[in-house]
């Protein structure tokens, strides 16, 4: 095999950083220019490149006549998480599972997969609705109104319900002296194998609702969260996830 031949030290490197050429084509600051690039605005031999680092000598760029630097707000995903996945896991958070129907209509970007929280927490056998947010106020809104935000959930259960274990649900359970966050328990659908309840609840943490349902003698067999305060998952299929819309207020 041959190696290649190693330059010399002094050797002028011909190729430069992306930004910089941008910068040079559009007389902006190299700061505007990386965000050009990471809102994926440029091409190099017609090829969409979003990192300011890649490094081009003698290929074509070109800027979209339509660029502008005022989409590039931080943006939030809501994901239907699949039972078994950890709440915190962005694995399935890619462009290949943005869900068809998103209303929202952004364009999916690589920055928008990057500085991602998760927020309110799910059990890791639980499926539904969770908030990936680049955006501090959304993840401060969330953080801060967690006692008082409600949560719709559907639990599964075995067999039928009884209406006075509905009963006690409602209610309220009080442990060691110490009542439980109150609930608004309904049944959704019934069968002889299983039922369907749907909880609305304020302060809901991972555990709970599997308390409160051993508490009152019912075996869990999923749950799957439809609602956090007023954004709801609606037909967003599992394993997808869509952009937060700008109107939606959580």
């Amino acid at each position: 095999m041959i190696a290649s031949p190693i330059p010399p030290a002094n050797a002028r490197r011909t190729d430069e950083r992306l930004a910089k050429r941008v910068a040079a084509l559009l007389a902006c600051s190299r700061r505007e220019a990386e965000q050009y690039i990471e809102g994926g605005w440029v091409r190099v031999d017609g090829r969409v490149v979003e990192e300011p680092m890649f490094r081009v000598s003698n290929q074509k760029i070109e800027i979209d006549r339509d660029a502008s630097l005022l989409d590039l707000a931080d943006v939030t995903l809501l994901l239907h998480k699949p039972p078994g996945l950890a709440a915190t896991a962005q694995q399935v958070l890619s462009p290949a599972n943005h869900a068809a129907g998103d209303p929202g209509g952004e364009r999916v970007l690589k920055r928008h997969f990057a500085r991602l929280t998760a927020c309110v927490p799910l059990e890791n056998a639980a499926s539904g609705l969770v908030v990936f947010t680049q955006d501090w106020r959304v993840q401060r809104k969330l953080e801060e109104d967690a006692a008082v935000m409600e949560q719709e959930v559907i639990v599964e259960v075995e067999g039928t319900v009884a209406p006075a274990t509905l009963q006690r649900l409602n209610q309220g359970l009080v442990v060691d002296g110490r009542a439980l966050p109150p609930v608004k328990v309904s049944l959704n659908s019934t069968g002889d194998a299983s039922s369907k309840l749907r909880f609305a609840l304020k302060g809901a943490h991972p555990g709970l609702l599997a308390y409160l349902c051993e508490r009152v003698g019912l075996r869990i067999l999923g749950i799957k969260r439809l609602r956090i305060g007023r954004v709801a998952m609606a037909q967003l299929p599992v394993g997808q996830w869509r952009f937060l819309q700008a109107h939606e207020r959580f």
